[in-house]
């Protein structure tokens, strides 16, 4: 398995495709030991340039995909070659299918109590099999904070999703995963409210084209507006420099 780690504007990178993760996830939960996945695209290659602390705490994942075409395609500008997207989404639902197959335990943490309850019950009707090791909503003071870390930690749960914003969710699992020892724990932003219907994902042909951002704008034009066409432009930025920089060191 070519499984080379690529580093992208700063951000490393699995070169791996959906077979080969499922694969690797497979062999970290094996390994008993705390392991953090996340994936990248524009907006966290973005925030991870501005904030030293987010990039290490990525870059120190023991598994990190490319959720976002801008970063297949700039891996393609580059000259180091992506094999293909692995959207996070996506690879939520492989692994609800392999972890009723394996007999894993899951957790489900983040989002509305509605939301993240209408989840398990979701999974749980498809696969009867699922273990649920537990779940909560995403809502908690500073004072609750380590009763929750408690929770995950008691209920010896093989792979734990976390539905919270980034960074926070990166932060999260970069501040507990030594004390939870959650074998796989993976950061999966708005995907429970996918799962519900609470909000729709792009046709497949805007998520194969890279306009799947722009669906998820429309659905929430006032939330989304400055993420999309303020802040994650500067990805294109970053981009240019590196993109001159490695004319100029051929030149």
């Amino acid at each position: 398995m070519n499984n080379a780690r690529l580093e992208i504007l700063g951000c490393y990178v699995d070169n791996l495709n959906m077979q080969e993760t499922l694969v690797r996830i497979g062999e970290l939960i094996e390994s008993g030991m705390p392991n953090q996945h996340v994936v990248i695209n524009a907006d966290k290659v973005v925030k991870a340039d501005k904030d030293p602390e987010l990039r290490q705490i990525i870059n120190d994942c023991a598994l990190i995909n490319a959720d976002g075409m801008p970063v297949v395609w700039a891996s393609k500008l580059l000259g180091i070659p992506l094999k293909e997207r692995v959207a996070g989404v996506d690879l939520f639902v492989e692994l609800m299918r392999y972890s009723a197959e394996q007999g894993w335990r899951v957790y489900f943490l983040g989002a509305k109590e509605e939301v993240v309850k209408g989840v398990v019950d979701k999974f749980t009707a498809q696969y009867p099999n699922l273990q649920i090791a537990g779940y909560r909503n995403g809502y908690w003071s500073a004072g609750e904070e380590q009763s929750v870390v408690d929770a995950i930690t008691l209920s010896k749960t093989d792979l734990l999703f976390v539905a919270i914003s980034s960074p926070k969710k990166e932060q999260f699992l970069g501040k507990y995963q030594s004390q939870m020892k959650v074998p796989f724990a993976m950061g999966v932003g708005g995907t429970f409210d996918v799962m519900v219907g609470k909000t729709q994902r792009a046709p497949v042909w805007m998520q194969k084209t890279g306009f799947e951002w722009f669906y998820r704008f429309l659905q929430e034009p006032r939330r989304m507006f400055k993420r999309y066409f303020i802040e994650d432009m500067y990805f294109f930025v970053l981009l240019g420099k590196a993109v001159f920089a490695k004319a100029m060191g051929k030149s």
